[in-house]
């Protein structure tokens, strides 16, 4: 049985403890990689990798080494579409699943958004992040380890 391993994009992921959290539940390995900022853990599931600064640095090193059925953890749209290509599951920080299925919308919104901005049209604010979409995340991340235990099972 192979048990998925999650990736969080950690720059600015607000769910870091959460993820913790759930994965010692089901014994997965976390790897948080950023280009700053990380505190090292004593604990052997938990992995930190630094990048070099760069745009993409931590998005590519994510790509590069997760595998078809683990998990990314992200709200970067780009890197879950790359993640998507690799068979990886995808999820935001507040719960939502990137999907093959969604990911072309995703990627969609994320430009038209980006116009609106660069034409003055939208600030460009992001939303709150509330008590409701960590609660959110916790249930997905736990439903998808569940899920994706169990499908390996069955081979």
């Amino acid at each position: 049985m192979t048990v998925p391993e999650i990736y969080v994009d950690a720059d600015a992921c607000p769910v870091k403890v959460e993820v913790v959290r759930v994965a010692e539940r089901h014994g997965v390995v976390v790897t948080f990689v950023a280009n700053f900022g990380l505190r090292p853990s004593r604990d052997p599931m938990i992995r930190h990798v630094m990048v070099p600064q760069g745009a993409d640095a931590a998005d590519d090193w994510i790509v590069e080494h997760a595998k078809a059925g683990d998990i990314v953890i992200t709200a970067d749209i780009p890197l879950a579409s790359r993640a998507l290509e690799k068979g990886v599951h995808v999820l935001d920080p507040a719960g939502r699943a990137f999907t093959p299925d969604s990911i072309g919308m995703a990627l969609a919104m994320r430009e038209l958004n980006q116009h609106l901005r660069e034409t003055g049209e939208s600030k460009g604010y992001n939303k709150e992040y509330t008590q409701r979409d960590r609660s959110s995340f916790l249930q997905a991340l736990d439903e998808l380890l569940v899920r994706a235990k169990r499908s390996d099972a069955r081979k």
